[in-house]
């Protein structure tokens, strides 16, 4: 069966940094795309960053210089570092999966999702 395991959030304040874990089992990491996205009270969910199959790497331009995605083969997990948190980036994070090369098109209600996890910035 395939999983995925989001966790990590939590309560920080403004210029802190938290370390998301998405960790995946019933499939193997290093043939999936995997990204992570996140969602806000009142707001639509939208893409945050994705690593590809081939470790290329996405970010949308909002995170860019801030967080950092990387995975981990042989724990089967996908990071997300995330640093210099705004308030705007509270949101619950949600990691999602497909099996595709590249990061194109992911976030599909037909993908692969984790349950999410809250991340809170305080000001």
């Amino acid at each position: 069966e395939v999983q995925l395991q989001a966790s990590g959030g939590g309560l920080v304040q403004t210029g802190g940094s938290l370390r998301l874990s998405c960790a995946a089992s019933g499939f193997t990491i290093e043939d999936y795309a995997i990204g992570w996205f996140r969602q806000a009270p009142g707001k639509e969910r939208e893409g945050v960053s994705c690593i590809s199959s081939s470790e290329t790497t996405y970010y949308a331009d909002s995170v860019k210089g801030r967080f950092t995605i990387s995975s981990d083969n042989a724990r089967n997990t996908v990071y997300l570092q995330m640093n210099s948190l705004k308030p705007e980036d509270t949101a619950v994070y949600y990691c999602a999966a497909r099996f595709w090369p590249t990061c194109q098109g992911l976030g599909a209600p037909s993908d692969y999702w984790g349950q999410g996890t809250q991340v809170t910035v305080s000001s």
